[in-house]
């Protein structure tokens, strides 16, 4: 482990932050859109009582969400690159249940609302609506859709599922937009109200359809065609561990940065329509691409058969654990378990001075720690091997709490750390960093989380 006296500085951050920028944007485009839902609700009319009045805009607000949710699952990559897929996700799902409730009180208010005028029981109403009035039937199967979703993305629901079962439920999501969408032009008196209206709406829709469409379909449809992926080499590192080197044509335009992730679908018989996420675990070089999973699944685990000439099927570059973030001359890279892997490609991108803390159970489990060790010398980085659960004592505490993570780095307050491992590593060292008081924009976290 050697320090570099002199150490090259890094590129002077950029004055607004590219996650703020991104992020202030996406609030003030739904800032926007609800004032002309709110104008356009109020443009047609105030007819009704009130609690029809607040099912309808409850609707329209559903209708927002729905198209706002489309958005932060649409991968495109100016959004993905500043704010990171796991936490474009987890708006996504947050989002997915006030969607839920937004239906559910769309459909109380308004069959309250009409059985009150009526004089009917709730039912009867209920009834008499989904059976007389065009896209209310439509309506009733979107919310039972979207209950549905909602039910199996609860945590507990969720880790009794297999991400392929989960994920082939999910995309009854999308069935439920097309027949809410119906729905709202048929019986949607603020869709009928006006020209203006009408073609908010369609813009809307169609706009939020056209992303997904985009960074779904079409922008790895055109990135497979161009770069023609292909596995040159498979690689043993380990008894459990394999690195996959690959090929294409003009790679060198392909924008992967070091840090990011695929989705890679190996296209033999048996693998094809399996999409695993893993890291770079090499700086893009303009020729090659080096991916490297430990085996925690059939996926994974079958890595080890690919065969050299197997083409490659592979959407992205995805996530925002880039130096693109970095506000600090100087760096951290924290690393746990396979978790190395984007860690040793940013060590080899980063300039500055760089730390590297790798965290494993025992010495056996360091993967590609002779790469990290070499790379550490050659750009005059320090490295630590750090053994042992998280919650090991050290004389100056836990392992990885804030006193032990000082006593390595007794800097780091200047610095960015950058944190990548399973989530009990990855929890334990953001708590040692916010008892140091570490600013928030200086820590980078990035978990994979996929949604449909």
């Amino acid at each position: 482990m050697t320090t570099l006296d002199a150490p090259a500085p890094a590129p002077q951050a950029p004055t607004v932050r590219p996650r703020v920028l991104a992020r202030t944007g996406l609030y003030l485009l739904l800032a926007a859109n609800a004032a002309v839902v709110a104008v356009l609700f109020a443009s047609a009319g105030f007819g009704d009582n009130a609690l029809v009045l607040i099912g309808r805009l409850a609707g329209l607000y559903a209708a927002l969400i729905m198209a706002f949710q489309l958005l932060l699952v649409a991968r495109l990559p100016w959004l993905d690159r500043r704010i990171g897929m796991d936490r474009l996700t987890s708006w996504h799902r947050w989002t997915g249940f006030g969607l839920l409730w937004t239906l559910l009180a769309h459909a109380v208010f308004i069959t309250y609302g009409y059985a009150q005028g009526e004089n009917l029981p709730l039912l009867t109403q209920f009834a008499e609506l989904a059976t007389t009035v065009d896209g209310v039937l439509r309506a009733v199967v979107a919310l039972l859709l979207i209950i549905m979703v909602g039910a199996v993305s609860v945590r507990a629901a969720r880790r009794r599922l297999a991400y392929e079962t989960w994920h082939f439920i999910h995309l009854y999501t999308y069935l439920a937009v097309v027949l809410a969408f119906g729905h709202q032009i048929a019986a949607g008196r603020t869709f009928a109200g006006s020209a203006f209206a009408r073609g908010y709406w369609w813009t809307l829709w169609g706009v939020a359809l056209g992303t997904v469409v985009l960074g779904r379909l079409l922008l790895p449809l055109w990135r497979n065609l161009r770069h023609q992926f292909r596995v040159t080499a498979v690689v043993p590192e380990s008894d459990n561990v394999v690195s996959v080197y690959l090929t294409g044509r003009d790679l060198h335009r392909l924008p992967a940065r070091a840090g990011q992730f695929f989705l890679w679908r190996f296209l033999t018989r048996d693998r094809w329509w399996q999409a695993n996420p893993f890291s770079l675990s090499a700086a893009p070089d303009g020729r090659t691409l080096r991916l490297t999973a430990k085996a925690l699944g059939p996926g994974s685990a079958g890595l080890r058969h690919i065969q050299p000439g197997t083409r490659v099927f592979a959407e992205g570059p995805y996530g925002a654990f880039t130096t693109l973030h970095q506000r600090t001359p100087n760096a951290v890279l924290v690393a746990g378990g396979v978790g190395v892997t984007p860690v040793r490609a940013l060590l080899e991108d980063m300039t500055g001075h760089v730390v590297v803390l790798y965290r494993v159970r025992a010495q056996g489990d360091a993967v590609l720690y002779r790469e990290l060790a070499e790379l550490a010398q050659a750009r005059g980085a320090v490295l630590h091997l750090l053994t042992g659960p998280n919650d090991t004592e050290t004389e100056h505490g836990p392992l990885l709490g804030a006193a032990n993570l000082a006593a390595l780095v007794p800097d780091i307050g200047s610095r960015d750390v950058f944190v990548c491992g399973p989530p009990p590593m990855t929890d334990a060292v953001l708590r040692g960093l916010r008892e140091l008081g570490l600013p928030r924009d200086q820590v980078h976290a990035e978990r994979f989380s996929l949604a449909s």
